[in-house]
């Protein structure tokens, strides 16, 4: 998976120690640099423990304990190659790793078309050991992964236009969707009007043929 971000090698990397909180970075818990080190080739290696969000689908729920952790701890592991310009990152979740485990590799590079954008390579591998129902799991992983990675890229730009000064807006597609949920609500809104007023017509047209049915009866 290649994506791209239209900003420079050096506004990426300074965005990706910045890159939480952002507004699509809610399952993300914590951040915490475990190990920092420069190496005599002036490259520099980190390691970093996250703590997400870990929710699981309702199938694999009865598989576990009620009191099983709700969090997945993920250790990060970074080279930065400032001469080459060049930085690789691995993860991988430490817990859990009966259910599930999930390797993420992702190398962010000068883009070989256009100097001033930053191409980022992503590979994945999902496994998991529970037996009959694995496949599941993996699918259900790599979905999961899918859904991250937009929200990831989401956070990414959003912490880029907020370092180069640039007000974050909301992109047209959520300025639609908000409007399309809108509009669906106020359709709603309607509706339940719509069917209040017909029922009160209703009933006063039968009060008015029961009061007619008296009449004529008297």
């Amino acid at each position: 998976m290649v994506k791209y971000f239209r900003s420079s090698w050096d506004q990426v990397f300074a965005a990706f120690w910045q890159r939480y909180p952002n507004p699509y970075s809610k399952h993300v818990l914590t951040e915490d640099t475990v190990h920092w080190e420069e190496t005599p080739d002036q490259n520099l290696l980190s390691r970093r423990l996250l703590t997400k969000t870990n929710r699981m689908p309702r199938w694999a729920e009865r598989l576990f304990p009620a009191n099983v952790a709700h969090s997945v701890y993920i250790l990060e592991d970074s080279i930065v190659d400032p001469q080459n310009q060049t930085m690789t990152t691995f993860t991988w979740n430490i817990n859990h790793a009966r259910l599930m485990v999930v390797k993420e590799r992702c190398v962010y590079c000068v883009n070989s078309d256009n100097s001033g954008w930053t191409e980022i390579r992503r590979e994945a591998w999902v496994s998991s050991s529970l037996f009959g129902v694995s496949r599941a799991i993996q699918e259900f992983g790599l979905a999961r992964f899918k859904s991250n990675v937009t929200k990831t890229m989401k956070g990414f730009e959003y912490i880029l236009a907020k370092l180069q000064g640039e007000a974050p807006s909301r992109t047209l597609v959520e300025t639609a969707k908000e409007a399309k949920e809108k509009a669906k609500e106020t359709a709603l809104a309607a509706t339940e009007k719509a069917k209040d007023l017909a029922n009160k017509a209703a009933t006063k047209q039968q009060q008015q043929q029961q009061q007619q049915q008296q009449q004529q009866l008297v």
